[in-house]
């Protein structure tokens, strides 16, 4: 038997990469593709709700934020449970919610009962956010960490593209099989499009009962030791005894869910929060509506409803498409140009992409300028926003708290970056009949420039674990 008084930290970042790793970075990633499917679906279904259930503006604001809103609560909430009991059983019960959730909403027979349904995927949705960067920032080497916990968030712009691929294929479906009476599709094909959401869930948790592994930190900082070891050992596919002499506790009475606002990590908080809040105005403002942005900027000469939602779906898989090779950006650049240079430059290319996008409605329909400031719009701000915020704001969440609030922390920060997609997915159909869609891109644009700003002045005061964190 052989036993090493290092402790568990160094064991993790001198490992290479075992298969129990790749394994929980796959669940992770899975349930992060389920996220993005379940957040943008619900854009191309809007066109066909807006005729069944004959939505007003304010119902069809309602439903675009309802997942959001339940984010929020679920990041809120459930990022503090995680930390209490731990991220396997928070695992399962997400996994379970996100299902009858799913199956809820494509059963809706009113508005209420879409709305609530929603809401409640929407709590699933945030409680993977805190779980899923603990788990990967726990149970991976730190020289591997960011790429990792990156290219899992990637599965999200995965998840979005899988979702406009279906909406094209379930639209299709109805043209085809009832080209002279679109009544069908307007009832039914809804229904299919939010279905899926439950059997792509159900798949998941199959693969999530598949294997089952908590993170040894978590037992650490409870002192469960035989636990640790058990875990640690699986883990890292060798054996490790850890006690309380390799792994002290330290600060677990101090450092409960108020340690977020103490004058320590206060400025951590602040950091993890706010650039997240600005960047998700933009992100869901845009995301949720890019297919309405498309139809309003580039489709309005198609009279045909189908054909212009397939348009639509299609245009929505192009510009997607620029969110995997953001991704791919972020995962190559991130350890040698770090995460603050990222996002930084990553808002900053976001607001250009905005006032192209804005700039594109001056121009006639479908013209060549037109087409071109939209798809160099959205190139730019998909690039950069995956290239950028969107990747590091995930993975700082994670990397400047303390593994005792690690959930807790990310689990804030992502709620109130939630409450700015609930502002920004609101601001489209809310506001844009008054001041146009135009001054909506520019309003979101300057969001992009505060949060530019705010990430600079913010990481100069901020505390880092690892200085391979910058």
């Amino acid at each position: 038997m052989s036993q090493s008084l290092t402790n568990f930290a160094q064991q993790l970042d001198d490992s290479p990469i075992t298969r129990p790793m790749w394994l929980l970075w796959f669940l992770s990633a899975s349930l992060i593709a389920l996220d993005g499917f379940d957040f943008f679906i619900i854009g191309i279904a809007l066109p066909f709700l807006k005729l069944d259930f004959a939505l007003t503006a304010t119902d069809t604001a309602m439903i675009a934020v309802s997942a959001i809103a339940g984010a929020l609560v679920g990041s809120l909430t459930l990022g503090a449970i995680t930390d209490k009991i731990g991220r396997q059983k928070m695992l399962l019960i997400d996994v379970f919610l996100l299902i009858s959730a799913s199956v809820a909403c494509a059963l809706s027979p009113n508005t209420t009962f879409l709305i609530i349904s929603r809401f409640l995927v929407g709590v699933g949705i945030g409680a993977d956010y805190p779980i899923s960067v603990a788990y990967i920032t726990e149970n991976v080497p730190s020289r591997h960490r960011g790429r990792m916990v990156i290219g899992a968030f990637a599965f999200q712009a995965i998840g979005t593209v899988v979702g406009a691929l279906i909406g094209i294929i379930v639209i299709n479906y109805f043209q085809s099989a009832y080209p002279k009476t679109p009544i069908f599709a307007v009832h039914y094909a809804w229904r299919i499009m939010l279905a899926m959401g439950a059997l792509f869930g159900i798949l998941v948790g199959i693969l999530r009962l598949k294997f089952l592994l908590e993170s040894p930190f978590y037992h650490i900082n409870r002192g469960e030791y035989k636990k640790a070891s058990q875990s640690a050992s699986i883990l890292l596919e060798k054996e490790v005894i850890l006690t309380a002499e390799t792994e002290p506790i330290k600060d677990q009475e101090v450092l409960n869910y108020g340690a977020l606002f103490s004058s320590k990590y206060r400025i951590n908080t602040l950091f993890a929060s706010l650039p997240w809040f600005l960047q998700d105005i933009a992100t869901y403002g845009i995301g949720i509506f890019t297919p309405a942005i498309i139809t309003f900027l580039a489709l309005n000469n198609e009279s045909d409803f189908l054909v212009q939602q397939i348009k639509s779906a299609q245009g929505a898989i192009v510009v997607d498409s620029f969110l995997v090779l953001g991704f791919i950006l972020a995962i190559l650049l991130i350890n040698k140009l770090g995460r603050i240079f990222l996002q930084v430059t990553g808002f900053v290319g976001m607001a250009v992409g905005l006032s192209l996008l804005g700039i594109s409605s001056f121009f006639p329909a479908q013209s060549v300028s037109n087409i071109g400031l939209i798809l160099g719009g959205f190139f730019l701000f998909n690039l950069f926003m995956n290239g950028g915020p969107n990747s590091t704001t995930f993975l700082l969440s994670g990397e400047v708290f303390p593994s005792s609030i690690r959930a807790s922390g990310a689990g804030f920060a992502g709620a109130i970056a939630k409450a700015g997609a609930i502002l920004g997915a609101y601001l489209l159909p809310s506001i844009q009949e008054e001041i146009g869609v135009s001054n909506v891109l520019f309003i979101l644009s300057i969001c992009c420039i505060l949060g530019a700003i705010m990430t600079y002045v913010l990481s100069q005061k901020l505390i880092f674990f690892n200085p391979s964190d910058k």
